[in-house]
């Protein structure tokens, strides 16, 4: 059972990897086995995280990129193939966290939110899906969020509930394209997890009330609960799964 979920030979390569949840997955792949390429702006910090993820005894490459800028994200995947040779496994992860009243919200709040959410999401997948399809194999994970199916009373997130509910929809669409080129399209949509983009949400004593409130379980996520999810889809054992939207909420959308 445990080849089932190897990733041993596998390249995965994981946007926003230098902090957050994008180094739990890049962590928690490499572990299974996963050579990993780390895309983030910053750099710097994704030098620590390359020598963290080596430290497991596989071997890591730290690309600068700005999803946002369509040639970088071109740039970016042609070194990774002209580094490891291939890419299986995408973790499209990159986004941004934004909360603003729809009436005040400028239109560079809302034009932002949907490039890093939503425009880089598909040009990162179209750009390896081209590479996945020559292969005739490819896993793609999209992160989505709770909110790509639900929104919150109270809450103030029209452009991040849109787009994180555009790639829900965007997955299914990929995955009903490239199924025959035997490629994979999934998409995990998390509640809150602390990291760096939502501490200051989740360390707020009212956002706590609001869990306790809204999440069965009464907590946020802790690290490493993703883990399980990012590794399902991106090994074998998924081999017929495709097109799935897989909360991972402590039962915040069962109510």
């Amino acid at each position: 059972m445990s080849r089932l979920f190897s990733l041993e030979g596998k390249v995965a390569l994981v946007t926003g990897a230098s902090s957050g949840l994008g180094v739990q997955f890049a962590t928690a792949l490499a572990r299974q086995g996963a050579n990993v390429a780390l895309l983030a702006r910053r750099v710097e910090k994704l030098e620590k995280v390359k020598a963290d993820i080596e430290e497991l005894g596989v071997k890591a490459l730290a690309v600068q990129c700005d999803v946002t800028e369509v040639q970088q994200i071109k740039d970016a995947v042609k070194e990774v193939k002209d580094h490891f040779g291939k890419i299986d496994i995408l973790v499209n992860n990159a986004g941004i966290g934004f909360m603003m009243p729809a009436e005040e919200q400028s239109d560079e709040d809302w034009l932002r939110t949907v490039d890093i959410n939503l425009n880089a999401v598909y040009f990162m997948a179209r750009e390896v899906g081209k590479l996945m399809v020559e292969q005739k194999y490819g896993k793609i994970i999209n992160i989505g969020s709770i909110h790509s199916t639900v929104a919150m009373q109270g809450s103030a997130i029209s452009a991040y509930g849109a787009t994180k509910g555009g790639v829900k929809m965007l997955t299914k669409a990929l995955a009903t394209e490239w199924a025959k080129y035997n490629i994979t399209v999934n998409t995990i949509g998390p509640a809150y997890f602390e990291s760096e983009m939502t501490q200051e949400v989740v360390n707020d004593e009212s956002f706590k009330a609001v869990a306790q409130t809204y999440c069965p379980m009464g907590r946020i996520g802790k690290e490493g609960e993703l883990d399980g999810a990012v590794v399902y889809f991106a090994s074998d054992a998924s081999s017929y799964t495709t097109g799935q939207y897989l909360a991972v909420d402590g039962g915040w959308t069962a109510i």
